[in-house]
């Protein structure tokens, strides 16, 4: 019997995987490299940039998740909260490790802990080609709204 590659995945990942804060600035390029090679759906901009990010990180660090898998990162996912509404940025997971749950696996964490903070709805944002994760956030229970999204960037 031949078996497919994500068997050979399967095997690769241990289980002692671990969900975690991103350590800044030491998890910077791994993360910034994950971002890089995700595809379609994550954009790397100004707001990418290190200097950026320690705002970020400044103001919710227990919403900006790694996903471990022996030491090195595998996925990460990015979470807001305003004080109103959450926020959901930049979900990516080495495509080789895609399709075994651990996208689901660091949304769920970050659901929970955006609600400890007191938040209970959150939004984000699919770019436009970007079709194949529609599916993936509708069956988390995430519903797409008829809204139009504008931005402008102001420096």
């Amino acid at each position: 019997m031949v078996r497919g590659s994500s068997w050979l995945v399967r095997m690769k990942i241990s289980k002692n995987y671990k969900i975690r804060e991103f350590h800044f600035p030491d998890d910077y390029q791994e993360v910034y490299n994950i971002w890089g090679q995700s595809g379609p759906g994550v954009k790397v901009s100004q707001s990418d940039e290190i200097e950026e990010l320690q705002k970020k990180i400044a103001r919710d660090p227990e919403l900006f998740l790694v996903l471990e898998n022996e030491g090195s990162i595998i996925g990460t996912v990015i979470g807001g909260f305003d004080g109103r509404r959450g926020m959901v940025y930049h979900l990516a997971v080495l495509a080789e490790y895609r399709g075994l749950g651990l996208g689901k696996m660091l949304m769920e964490e970050l659901e929970k802990r955006m609600a400890i903070k007191g938040c209970r709805k959150a939004y984000l944002f699919i770019t436009l080609d970007n079709d194949d994760v529609l599916g993936f956030y509708k069956q988390m229970g995430w519903e797409q709204m008829p809204i139009a999204v504008l931005g402008k960037i102001l420096d």
